[in-house]
């Protein structure tokens, strides 16, 4: 617990901030001033990493007898999650569409973000199907996500993470959630998961190519 200056007088804050929202280092602020707001106490705070400085604001509820960091800060340096050169190479669009929706989960744009999480899902996938069957393109392009799972997807761990990934992308989209003890944050694990296991069979396809026996 500290103790700052702040314009209703001395306040005690707990649990500061413990990454900079804009070089995202793990560090322990500087705390400077609060000014209390509508109930939330806004602290201004500096980065001490000496390549950064930054200063940013983080958002603080009271508990009785401290303010509590509420996990909210100034939105700063947005971060991008590049992907491998073999999922660029399966789904050119991929890495773009899972970026913006990264993008608005970090502006707390949680309402929305699932789905475009979800658009990123499909096309991967189909992209996928697609470099594996290029004779069913139209057919892929055209049919529902979790049938084209069902019906094209032979690796079983891979269909098991797909299909559930696709089951929380849906209820991103829908008006009553199905699985209401799952959250955004167990979709995107999904989502890896299936990345995991579509750069796991095309990096093994290519190695058999490369050493056939």
């Amino acid at each position: 617990m500290i103790q700052i200056k702040s314009n209703t007088g001395n306040v005690n804050l707990e649990e500061n901030p413990n990454k900079c929202p804009f070089c995202h280092v793990t560090i322990m602020p500087h705390s400077v001033y609060g000014v209390l707001n509508n109930d939330v106490m806004e602290v201004m705070h500096i980065c001490p990493n000496t390549s950064c400085g930054k200063s940013f604001i983080g958002y603080y509820d009271y508990g009785g007898s401290a303010y509590y960091f509420n996990g909210k800060t100034t939105i700063g340096t947005i971060i991008k999650k590049e992907q491998s050169d073999t999922i660029n190479s399966i789904s050119t669009n991929f890495e773009i569409i899972y970026n913006q929706a990264f993008s608005a989960e970090q502006y707390n744009l949680t309402e929305i973000c699932g789905v475009g999480y979800r658009k990123a899902l499909e096309f991967l996938i189909k992209d996928y199907l697609i470099k594996n069957n290029p004779n069913d393109t139209e057919k892929i392009q055209k049919k529902l996500l979790g049938a084209c799972i069902s019906e094209y997807v032979d690796n079983t761990k891979l269909r098991t993470v797909a299909k559930r990934a696709v089951w929380l992308g849906n209820d991103e989209t829908h008006y009553i959630r199905k699985w209401e003890t799952k959250d955004l944050q167990d979709l995107k694990k999904l989502i890896e998961l299936t990345l995991h296991w579509i750069e796991m069979e095309a990096l093994s396809d290519s190695l058999e190519s490369d050493m056939p026996e």
